[in-house]
């Protein structure tokens, strides 16, 4: 057999074998935005934007022709004997995608020699079509004038021309009364409807674009091929372009791309545009997306890339600007999106954020054996060993620590630390309790610890679970009083109702702990307190118990917050999920693993329509349930961009909104996380609204730890 012929049968026998649980990592088409304002404040009066062949980008106004280079668009100067002029229109010809320039009497080409060059009485013709065949089309008023092979053809129709375009050897014109093609002879109608918004031929078809949706008509019959689709994100259209990746429209709140009417990219927002109102769009040969607004142009170009290089920008990103004190910290601007103002913060749950990224390492590391993955690992792990030195109490985890006089967030519960010259912020939680047992967990199983290592870890989870047990399953706070979500004890734990999921998740999650502690100490205190919490106080019970029974629950009320009505707590799946890791893998022996199992499938049976790739990917590596197709979608349709900008979809009308809901489930359909508010995964992603005003960045580790993990476990299969 030839060596080709046998490599290729060996990929597809090897991609064949592994479909069931694992795709390729090949590479696809990652939308990315690129902005470029305008560099003066002088204010444009944008008419539309053209690309030519060569890839050259021109914007016309009421004061010139500019075209955009090294990232500014400024005033076209290059062909000295156009200096000066103002265009009245410009068009690009049909296929061969060279720029025509229309004057007040004259219209000419630089392509072709310069050959291309037309007279007409001055001011009669204000836009102009030119089709493949070099024929040119000008209108004016209701009338028009057509320069072909050496002659001229003059006529007129029924109502003012409102727009021109050529497509092939054909030519198009706009009416207040519907759509006109010319036949050789004259225009004539193939659809007569009115208003228009916006329209675009593509081979045979004319997309048109009402005030309620977009329908598609034969332009040699008229007769519609396309039934008019209303489920659009938005109706309010300015412009249709055709191009590679199908019909993109602009419009008065950012622009959408579609391909076959039942599936719409939609871009809006800062994280996209410059400014949500599209005046124009043009599209290259390569498919990219040029966007006009007042402000200046937005592209939003299609890169094709795979999940590994996607990782690899996320892991630079990460290193460059998101580490503060060896965790992870959220980036502040003082000025929207700016990078060259980005100060790093502290935040509510530093472990729990850092739990993310170190992770991300851990599975790196298991996956690639990167020597710097462990390196990387193990200085967020010396991160998390000083929350527990850092004050002055015994095996208490600091929230997070920071030099003194540079704490950002909840100045009342910082205090000050034995070190000189540091605060320690207080009031720790179970979200950070989860980050602790997750970290010790996987750095303990996958990171290859050589025996001090091993020791450190231990040390750090046993002085932690020392803590809880002493006093009396509580964080106890320097006030000596427990901290108000770091509470297990069981009459905190069961005076919840079994509808609360407060009462089952304190159980796992303590259980978990004490399962941890005894695997890295080999204390029999923990194991034996694990079974007292199991027979006298009901906790394994507490775990089994189903999610379909958690429910609005009213009249459950702790320390003035509600806890029974205020819906699916979206934070309770996150420490739920990195709890299950621990608690499946440090189970105490094979009978409680299935039992953990069953209640992880449980649980994944809920989450699956929010497609979270972590949480899929940590059901799969524990009760092996797995959703493929979910984890390459969240991965591939993960944003590049991490600012938290405002983004508002409720005003889409190709959403099916379902009433509100226990889960906050807002739509049938989960939304592409590119369109999308940047969240955490402890936020609902049903969210249609929402951001911070681009003001705030998350680093990323939220794909990466996914993605690694997906190596880890050989569903992500890497293309080499």
């Amino acid at each position: 057999m030839h060596k080709k012929v046998f490599l290729k049968l060996l990929i597809f026998l090897s991609s064949f074998s592994v479909c069931a649980q694992s795709f390729v990592d090949s590479p696809f088409l990652q939308p990315i935005s690129k902005k470029y304002p305008l560099q003066t404040e002088q204010k444009q009066k944008w008419e539309k934007i053209e690309i030519d062949r060569d890839g050259n980008v021109y914007a016309l106004s009421a004061l010139g022709l500019f075209w955009l280079v090294q990232g500014d668009l400024v005033p076209d100067t290059r062909f000295l004997p156009l200096n000066g002029k103002v265009p009245v229109d410009i068009c690009i010809q049909a296929d061969a995608g060279v720029l025509y320039y229309l004057f007040d009497d004259h219209f000419l080409s630089n392509a072709h020699a310069g050959k291309p060059y037309g007279d007409f009485s001055k001011g009669k013709f204000n836009q102009m079509a030119v089709n493949n065949m070099g024929d040119v089309l000008l209108a004016g008023g209701s009338n028009f004038q057509i320069f072909e092979s050496g002659k001229i053809v003059e006529g007129g129709v029924d109502a003012d021309i409102l727009e021109l375009q050529a497509s092939d050897g054909d030519f198009f014109l706009q009416t207040s009364k519907g759509l006109l093609r010319w036949n050789g002879r004259n225009f004539e109608y193939f659809l007569e409807t009115s208003p228009i918004r916006a329209w675009a031929v593509q081979g045979d078809v004319a997309y048109v674009a009402v005030s309620d949706g977009i329908f598609g008509v034969s332009v040699l019959s008229g007769k519609q091929v396309l039934a008019k689709k209303s489920k659009i994100p938005v109706w309010e259209i300015n412009a249709l372009q055709a191009g590679p990746h199908g019909l993109w429209a602009a419009t008065d709140m950012g622009v959408f791309n579609t391909a076959n009417f039942d599936n719409f990219h939609y871009f809006e927002s800062k994280r996209w545009l410059i400014e949500n109102k599209a005046l124009d769009v043009a599209i290259n040969a390569d498919g990219d997306a040029f966007v006009l607004s007042a402000s200046g142009l937005s592209k939003i170009e299609h890169q094709a890339m795979t999940l590994a290089q996607k990782a690899e920008y996320f892991q630079k990103k990460v290193r460059k600007r998101h580490l503060r004190l060896g965790l992870i910290g959220e980036t502040r601007f003082s000025k929207p999106g700016d990078l060259r103002t980005a100060e790093l913060i502290d935040t509510d749950n530093d472990g729990l954020w850092t739990s993310f990224y170190l992770g991300s390492e851990v599975f790196r590391y298991a996956s690639t054996k990167d020597p710097v993955a462990k390196q990387n690992a193990m200085e967020s792990f010396e991160s998390f060993e000083r929350l527990l030195s850092i004050n002055q109490l015994k095996g208490f985890p600091s929230r997070t620590f920071a030099r003194k006089g540079f704490k950002v967030s909840d100045h009342d519960r910082w205090r000050e630390s034995p070190e000189t010259n540091w605060e320690w912020k207080g009031h720790t939680s179970s979200d950070e309790f989860v980050a602790y047992i997750w970290v010790a967990g996987i750095l303990d199983k996958h990171l290859d610890l050589n025996p001090v290592e091993r020791q450190r870890v231990a040390d750090f989870i046993d002085a932690i679970m020392t803590h809880i047990i002493e006093n009396d399953y509580y964080f106890i706070d320097i006030d000596g009083k427990p901290t108000l979500w770091g509470r297990w004890n069981p009459e905190y734990i069961n005076m919840y109702p079994k509808t609360v999921g407060d009462r089952k998740l304190g159980s796992e999650t303590i259980t978990a702990g004490l399962q941890l502690a005894y695997a890295l100490t080999g204390k029999e205190l923990y194991k034996k307190e694990a079974y007292r919490l199991f027979e006298e106080h009901g906790y394994l019970d507490n775990i089994r118990i189903p999610y379909a029974n958690i429910g609005y629950t009213p009249n459950v009320m702790y320390l003035g917050h509600d806890m029974g009505m205020g819906g699916w707590n979206h934070s309770d799946d996150e420490m739920a999920f990195f709890t299950y890791w621990i608690l499946y893998h440090y189970a105490f022996d094979d009978e409680l693993k299935k039992v953990y199992a069953d209640v992880i499938e449980d649980h994944w049976t809920i989450e699956k329509p929010e497609r979270n790739a972590l949480w899929n990917l940590i059901a799969f590596g524990t009760s092996g349930d797995l959703d493929l197709a979910s984890v390459e979608w969240h991965l591939r349709e993960f944003q590049m961009d991490m600012v938290r900008w405002d983004m508002q979809n409720s005003h889409r009308k190709d959403l099916d909104l379902l009433p509100p809901n226990f889960r906050g489930q807002s739509t049938k359909v989960l939304l592409s996380p590119a369109e999308r508010p940047v969240m955490r995964y402890n936020g609902n992603p049903f969210t249609l609204d929402g951001g911070r005003k681009g003001m705030r960045e998350l680093a990323g580790d939220e794909y990466l730890l996914p993605y690694w993990m997906g190596r880890y476990l050989n569903v992500i299969v890497d293309e080499k």
